[in-house]
C-alpha cells in the first residue's frame, strides 16, 4: 500500500543563520552528493575574484568579521538552503509553496523555480555585496512577546507609534524593517537608532539588540542597493515559478498568473525598500495551502521560533502559545528544521 505524501511549504532562512556551529556543514552534508553544484558556485565566486564557498565553509575557524559580512554570509546561506532543499525526499513530501525571510527571498526564488539554482546563487551572491551599498544606519531587534510567545498587549502599537514620532524629527530616519511575529526589526539612520535605544519602553525577555554588521535593510535608505541590483541583474534571469511563492507582503506569485518582470521588479524594488512582513507571509502560506508540515532548510534553525510565533499569531490548528507548539512538536511535528539532525532525518528519508 502506497503511503500518501505529506504536503509541505518550505521557508528559506535569511541573514545571521550561518554561524559558528554551521562551519563545515556544507561539505559535511552535501560534499559527496552535490559536488558538481558546489563546484559551480565556487566557479562563480572565483570569476568575481571572491573566496569560494568551499574555502569559506572549510575555514579552520569561524570569524565573525569575515563569515557574518554580507558578501560572505549570503552565498554560504544560499548554498546551504538550496542544497538542503534538493535533499528533501520527494517520495515523502509534496512541496506546495516556498517563501523566505528577508534575504531568504532570493533563495525562495530558486526553490520555487522563478530562477534557476545557478542564477539564484548569482543573485544571492550579488545581493550580499549590493546590500552593503547604503548610508550609515542599521537594524535593532526588539522582542514583543512574553515567555509563552504571546503578544504583550499594546507593546507593538506603542513601539510603532514611537517609530513614527522619531521618523518625523529632522534628520531622523526610522521604520519597521522586518516583522518576525514575536520580534520586530526596526531600521534607520544613526540618529533614528540612537533615539530608539534611548526612548524604547521596556521589552520582555531581552534588551533591544543592535544587529552587528547589518544595514538599514527594507527601508528607503537602501535605494543604492536597489539601483545596483536592477543594473546588474536583468529581468531575463526570471521566469514563472514552478510552485507558488509567498513574498514579504503576503502576496502569492502563482505559477500561471505571474509576470516574470513583475517578480524581478518586486525583488529588487519594494522588497529592498519597504518592510518585509515575514509573519504575514507564513500566515498567508499556511492558510492558503494548509500544509501538513513546514520545512525549514538550513543553515541553522534560528528561524524556527519566528515561524512558531507566526502560527501562534493566528492560533493555527489550536497552537496558541509556546506550550502548545512544543507539545505539538513532541507528538506530530508541524515544523521540521533541517538544521536539527533528528528532524533532518525525517525530511531526507
Amino acid at each position: 500500500m502506497t503511503v500518501a505524501k505529506k504536503t509541505a511549504i518550505v521557508v528559506a532562512p535569511g541573514r545571521g543563520t550561518y554561524g559558528k556551529g554551521e562551519l563545515g556543514s556544507i561539505a559535511r552534508l552535501h560534499g559527496a552528493r552535490f559536488a558538481d553544484r558546489i563546484a559551480g558556485f565556487d566557479a562563480q565566486r572565483r570569476t568575481r575574484g571572491q573566496p569560494t564557498v568551499s574555502e569559506l565553509d572549510g575555514a579552520e575557524r569561524f570569524s565573525v568579521a569575515t563569515h557574518m559580512r554580507g558578501d560572505v554570509a549570503a552565498p554560504l546561506i544560499y548554498t546551504a538552503t538550496a542544497l538542503d532543499y534538493l535533499s528533501i525526499d520527494r517520495e515523502q513530501y509534496d512541496v506546495v509553496a516556498a517563501l523566505g525571510n528577508s534575504m531568504g527571498w532570493y533563495s525562495a526564488l530558486a526553490l520555487g523555480g522563478a530562477v534557476s539554482i545557478e542564477d539564484g546563487f548569482r543573485i544571492s551572491n550579488a545581493m550580499g555585496l549590493n546590500s552593503q551599498t547604503h548610508g550609515p544606519g542599521g537594524q535593532i531587534l526588539l522582542q514583543i512577546v512574553d515567555e509563552d510567545w504571546r503578544p504583550v498587549p499594546g507593546l507593538r502599537e506603542t513601539l510603532l507609534a514611537l517609530v513614527a514620532a522619531i521618523a518625523a524629527r529632522p534628520d531622523h530616519a526610522l521604520a519597521l524593517s522586518i516583522d518576525l511575529a514575536g520580534m520586530l526589526v526596526l531600521a534607520g539612520n544613526e540618529a533614528g537608532l540612537v533615539a530608539l535605544l534611548a526612548e524604547a519602553p521596556p521589552t520582555p525577555g531581552r534588551d533591544p539588540l543592535r544587529l552587528a554588521g547589518h544595514g538599514p535593510f527594507h527601508t528607503p535608505l537602501m535605494v543604492g542597493s536597489a539601483d545596483k541590483a536592477k543594473a546588474e541583474l536583468p529581468p531575463a534571469l526570471f521566469g514563472r515559478p514552478a510552485i507558488p511563492l509567498v513574498d514579504g507582503r503576503g502576496h502569492i506569485w502563482r505559477r500561471f498568473a505571474s509576470d516574470p518582470h513583475a517578480i524581478w521588479d518586486y525583488s529588487f524594488g519594494h522588497q529592498i525598500l519597504a518592510p518585509y512582513d515575514f509573519a504575514l507571509s507564513v500566515q498567508v502560506a499556511v492558510r492558503e495551502f494548509a500544509p501538513d508540515v513546514i520545512i525549514l532548510p538550513g543553515p541553522g534553525d534560528t528561524l524556527g521560533g519566528a515561524i512558531a510565533q507566526a502560527l501562534i499569531g493566528i492560533e493555527w490548528q489550536g497552537i496558541a502559545g509556546k506550550g502548545d507548539f512544543m507539545a505539538r512538536q513532541g507528538s506530530d511535528p508541524i515544523l521540521l528544521s533541517m538544521g536539527r539532525a533528528e528532524q533532518r532525518a525525517r525530511v531526507t528519508g
